[in-house]
């Protein structure tokens, strides 16, 4: 008798080949068969008419601060997800000296928008250096698995003090020594390093995060240090602004020491991503192992009275008379008087986030490519009423956000993001998972994947299932070398979804309040998830946590589904 038996779903395999009637046998936390299965489960699960898939793995996430106090990586984990990669993006809270807790907790709440308090409050801070953050991970079980980068700001700052936070030169020594580190978490199972170099990322009191134009020797002798090791990839998120020089301080680390080296990709403006992408298609053809991160659709703003961001925010007016309050805020703009007053302070450049021809009702199901037809400006227009008061009855309305669309949509729809998702030398990530909690929801994206590129999609070619399926399984996980995982296959480890696809859709994202010292964040559900297994363990059955915590640490380099 199996432990789990997953009885006659369309089983997409995560290799890319079509949906095969199957059954799937588990035997602890491994497939044990798939195929025709005679032998009973000592439970069994039902999948006739829904998808059975390996469970997804999402490369770029920031569960670091939520993953040491919270059993539950939610929202990735609500969709599909059962393993992430944490630490992206050079942030992080390891290693680091007692004096510099709350300088790490200002880097991270600053550029990945989550709440200080609630990190102050939920860091219990059982470490100093990466190792020992790596055993304070170990020692917890969650819903889905977790891996990990050093991020190179905790690592400067350790390293250099005050020099690092000041952004100054690093000596040889010096970078000597953020080897070394890097290398020493690497070997106790980091899966690599990340850094940041893009002016968007700052801390909570607007300095630039320590790592903005670190000297290409500085990274080149860290990923140096860390491929002595054997393994260790190389994430990295840039502007690109200097885009030889940058762009050339990558392919470096590339080309002398061989680590795969990631590039978080977006479209920031009209075509000026593809310069990027042509250079990682002109170095792959090289042999170099350079890939870029994409995202499933456009990375927006969301935007209510309570969130970290909203249209008003930059308003003198709005600053000097409204509190932060949602009753105060509501009050203010049901007032007729000031309304108007609000409509004529916006009214300078400048002053109003995002433009009314970009600005859209997110809708419930949400929609993730709005039509040009349906921004605030086009329905003003039709309604004859001035842009700004029609955002002020969008924004009293608590059922519905105003979404701001950002990167991925400069041309108003998703046919860009379709040849980035499409690009050989891409893979999907940039969800962003536990990070920037008031302002975006996007570890939603695997739903994004199926049920909009996959079934849903009107404004543009639809994208095949079974390749919908092997970008967030099989190529991730072979991206981060978690070989054991993201197909299904006899001997793998159980990670599955079963997926109930014609009823499979996203639920609009709410603003809670559940973070440690009553932190806000947006989550977001979805319907369709019929079950989702981890190490063979049922943790989600029609959209509810079972309580099951199968989830580990993953370390790299240990035999393949070891954790912990």
């Amino acid at each position: 008798m199996h432990d789990l038996v997953i009885r006659g779903g369309s089983v997409l395999d995560g290799t890319g080949a079509e949906a095969r009637s199957a059954d799937v046998a588990i035997d602890g936390a491994r497939i044990a068969a798939v195929g025709v299965v005679s032998e009973s489960g000592r439970r069994e699960l039902d999948a006739d008419g829904a998808l059975v898939t390996p469970g997804f793995v999402d490369v770029h996430a920031h569960y670091d601060g939520q993953a040491t106090w919270d059993t539950q990586l939610a929202p990735s984990s609500w969709h599909g997800v059962t393993t992430v990669i944490a630490g992206n993006c050079g942030v992080g809270f390891a290693p680091v000296r007692e004096r510099d807790r709350d300088r790490l907790i200002s880097l991270m709440e600053g550029v990945e928008d989550i709440p200080g308090a609630a990190l102050h409050e939920g860091i219990r801070w059982e470490w100093e250096h990466f190792p020992e953050f790596l055993d304070a991970l170990a020692s917890r079980s969650r819903d889905i698995d977790l891996g990990v980068l050093v991020p190179h700001g905790p690592v400067r700052l350790y390293v250099m003090g005050e020099r690092g936070a000041a952004r100054e030169a690093a000596s040889a020594e010096e970078i000597a020594e953020m080897g070394r580190i890097v290398r020493e978490g690497v070997e106790a199972g980091a899966f690599g390093f990340s850094t940041s170099r893009t002016l968007n990322h700052r801390t909570s009191t607007g300095d630039f995060t320590p790592t903005l134009g670190a000297a290409a020797e500085e990274l080149l002798g860290i990923a140096r240090a860390m491929r002595a090791s054997g393994r260790g990839a190389f994430e990295v998120v840039a502007d690109f602004d200097d885009l030889e020089a940058e762009f050339e301080a990558f392919r470096r680390v590339a080309a002398e020491t061989g680590a795969r080296t990631f590039v978080s990709l977006n479209q920031n403006k009209m075509g000026g991503y593809r310069a990027v992408l042509d250079r990682i298609a002109a170095a792959t053809a090289e042999g170099l192992p350079m890939t870029a991160q994409v995202a499933a659709r456009p990375i927006g703003v969301l935007m209510g009275l309570e969130s970290t961001i909203h249209p008003f925010l930059l308003s003198p007016l709005w600053a000097q008379e409204v509190g932060s309050e949602r009753a105060a805020r509501v009050a203010a703009l049901r007032d007729p008087a000031f309304r108007a007053r609000i409509v004529e302070s916006v009214a300078s450049p400048g002053t109003l986030i995002g433009s009314p021809d970009r600005l859209f009702r997110l809708g419930d199901p949400p929609d993730y490519e709005p039509a040009p037809e349906t921004s605030l400006a086009a329905r003003a227009a039709r309604a004859g009423r001035d842009p700004i008061d029609l955002l002020c009855d969008w924004l009293l309305d608590a059922d519905d956000l105003v979404y701001w669309p950002i990167f991925n949509y400069a041309e108003g729809d998703l046919e860009a993001q379709r040849a980035l998702l499409e690009h050989p030398d891409t893979i999907v990530g940039l969800a962003d998972g536990g990070a920037h909690v008031g302002t975006i929801c996007d570890g939603s994206f695997p739903t994004t994947l199926l049920a909009h590129w996959g079934r849903d999609r009107t404004r543009g070619p639809k994208l095949p299932l079974p390749w919908l399926v092997k970008a967030q399984t099989a190529d991730t996980a072979a991206a981060y070398g978690l070989a054991d995982r993201g197909r299904v296959a006899p001997g793998l480890r159980a990670d599955l979804n079963v997926i109930d696809f014609e009823r499979l859709r996203l639920r609009p994202p709410r603003l809670v309040r559940d973070l440690p010292a009553g932190g806000k964040r947006f989550l977001q559900r979805a319907d369709g998830y019929l079950a989702t297994v981890v190490a063979g363990e049922v943790t989600d059955e029609h959209g509810e946590a079972t309580g099951a915590l199968p989830g580990r640490l993953v370390r790299s380099g240990r035999r393949p589904g070891s954790a912990g």
